[in-house]
């Protein structure tokens, strides 16, 4: 069976431009947050569920979920945020573990914002942490999502830090616009492949 490389990192850290990297490497990368989107749509238990909770107005006459609707039940809700995340990781990790096994390549990634909140970097076999300066991260996200620097600082400050989350990483990238990326990525990719290690 493939390795499982997770990968993570805050807003603004780079992750996706990582992951990019390793598809173009031919390496099969699973996003957690694309699949929960397309599972909250077409899994029936999910569905089921929401319903029951938030009843039949939180998905719209096209059948997929009012995302907006979602989003201000559970935005400044943590209880909510809680369950909504607990129906849906879950299904999300079974999702995961059943496509690994289907891949015929030495190593997959999974990539997930919340890996280490959630416990799923236990089932990895190495962690990756993407990491860059809040500076940097505060301009990327204000670039890409046209908000605020207070909004991003806000989303910033509802996830785990770098801090936290160094301690279960075996690597740490750091996208600066200084530390040259594509040679340590092909050192890791070299290393998976050619001895089933990261180091």
């Amino acid at each position: 069976m493939a390795l499982k490389i997770g990968i993570t990192g805050g807003i603004g850290s780079g992750k996706s431009v990582i992951c990019r990297v390793f598809k173009q490497l031919s390496t099969p990368v699973f996003e957690a947050d694309v699949w929960a989107k397309q599972l909250v749509n077409t899994h029936a238990d999910i569905k089921t569920r929401l319903i029951d909770w938030y009843g039949t107005d939180i998905y719209t006459s096209n059948g997929t979920i009012d995302r907006k609707k979602l989003a201000g039940i559970i935005f400044n809700n943590q209880l909510e945020l809680e369950k909504v995340n607990n129906l849906i990781h879950p299904v999300v990790r079974q999702e995961f573990l059943s496509w690994a096994e289907n891949q015929e390549s030495p190593y997959v990634i999974h990539e997930a914002a919340i890996l280490f909140e959630s416990g799923f970097y236990k089932m990895m076999d190495y962690n990756i942490l993407i990491s860059a300066p809040e500076k940097v991260r505060i301009e990327r996200v204000m670039k890409r999502d046209k908000v605020s620097a207070a909004i991003v600082k806000e989303r910033i400050n509802k996830q785990w830090t770098d801090e936290q989350k160094r301690p279960l990483a075996n690597v740490e990238l750091v996208t600066n616009d200084k530390n040259l990326l594509i040679p340590q990525i092909l050192k890791i990719d070299k290393q998976l492949k050619e001895h089933g290690k990261i180091w």
